[in-house]
């Protein structure tokens, strides 16, 4: 079985970033998600293999802090999304 790493990237307002990684997170197949903002990398979050839902949300708590810390202070930003496809 091999692994293929596949990016997303979502161009989105400051005030949709919170709602948005919540709902990636939410979703349980994400390994990281990268925050970029005008070329520079502002944080870089690794998710954990098998934390989805409910749970994952808190434990992923202070990390949603500092997410709507960063959300307060841009307009713009890009959102990557890393998400692993598994063939056989």
């Amino acid at each position: 079985m091999t692994e293929e790493i596949r990016k997303e990237e979502f161009k989105i307002d400051g005030t949709e970033l919170l709602k948005k990684v919540k709902e990636i997170i939410k979703e349980g197949d994400a390994r990281r998600i990268i925050i970029d903002h005008e070329g520079k990398t502002l944080l870089e979050v690794p998710l954990t293999v098998g934390v989805a839902g409910v749970t994952a949300l808190a434990v992923f708590a202070p990390t949603l802090v500092a997410i709507g810390a960063i959300a307060g202070l841009i307009t713009r930003c890009t959102l990557i999304v890393e998400k692993v496809e598994r063939a056989e």
